[in-house]
């Protein structure tokens, strides 16, 4: 079901509501400008799940589009994995009523996933491979150049974990991403902002969330566990969320041991200054401080 939008409605606010959407969207600017995750003309295809993050990405995406200062076009897109109970009038009574153009797709992956995942396991990876393959689909059919996924700042640090953790590599969720064919970019604009802070906003907003039993909602899923254990760090010592964040944009491969990123092989002694060299001897990190996104105009906002 696909609906064309009227006249996309953008609410008044109160004050605390205006100053956290102001916040936001501050950061999705800063995101978008970094890694030009929206350009001049593009068609953005924002997949709508019923939850906080996504409902938040979606509404500042659609201030943003009435102020940034280059033309794109949103479609708000649901894949509906046919979830027994899951209120189906929810998403279109609230993006016809905000006047955003949509389209639902009912696909039963819920009862594919049920049926293959034995019991006790957790469900993401067949589910997350059913819905991508839906969603890349859904792309080509509706000419979008861009997807929007959810994931913010707070998923991008537990996935770096859970890697360093499970997996011995060192990578986490990027805020924007090639598929393997080539043919689709899957961009990220809440990569700067806090899952606290779209918490926050969904409340003030009064966003009409639908419950989800598959994915996050496992109590087995490591990654619950990872987040509990930054949630216990942040308590002892706050602000290391915020340096780790920074850290993943703040990478020295020279200090690292990966000879694949540096060239380790070639390295040799010269008689001219290097800019790296062993300065990682000369003193102690300084303690974290809270980062935040630039305060410098945004060009995108313009």
């Amino acid at each position: 079901m696909s609906i064309p939008s009227v006249q996309t409605v953008v609410p008044k606010l109160d004050e605390a509501t205006e100053k956290m959407q102001t916040r936001l969207c501050r950061l999705v600017g800063q995101a978008i400008a970094d890694y030009r995750l929206i350009e001049e003309g593009d068609k953005v295809m924002v997949c709508l799940s019923g939850g906080k993050d996504s409902y938040g990405l979606l509404d500042i995406l659609v201030v943003l589009q009435q102020r940034a200062p280059i033309q794109f076009d949103l479609i708000a897109v649901n894949l509906d994995q046919r979830q027994p109970g899951f209120p189906e009038q929810v998403l279109p009574q609230y993006l016809t009523s905000r006047g955003i153009p949509f389209h639902i797709e009912a696909r039963d992956t819920y009862s594919i996933v049920k049926r293959l995942i034995p019991e006790g396991q957790t469900t993401c990876s067949l589910c997350s491979r059913l819905r991508r393959g839906h969603l890349y689909r859904i792309a080509s059919e509706l000419g979008a150049t861009k997807i929007a996924l959810g994931h913010h700042r707070d998923d991008i640090v537990e996935t770096l974990f859970l890697n360093l953790f499970y997996t011995g590599k060192l990578k986490a969720i990027p805020p924007k991403l090639r598929s393997k064919d080539g043919r689709h970019l899957v961009i990220r604009p809440l990569a700067f902002v806090k899952e606290a802070d779209l918490a926050r906003y969904a409340e003030l907003r009064g966003f009409p969330i639908i419950p989800c039993d598959l994915c996050g909602s496992q109590e087995d899923l490591k990654r619950k566990k990872v987040k509990v254990f930054l949630q216990q760090w942040e308590q002892e010592s706050p602000g290391c969320s915020d340096s780790i964040a920074a850290a993943v944009s703040n990478v020295a491969p020279s200090l690292l041991m990966d000879p694949h990123l540096f060239d380790f092989t070639s390295l040799t002694a010269t008689v001219t200054d290097q800019p790296e060299g062993d300065v990682w001897l000369d003193h102690e990190p300084a303690p974290h401080e809270p980062v935040e996104a630039s305060p410098q105009p945004i060009e995108f906002l313009r």
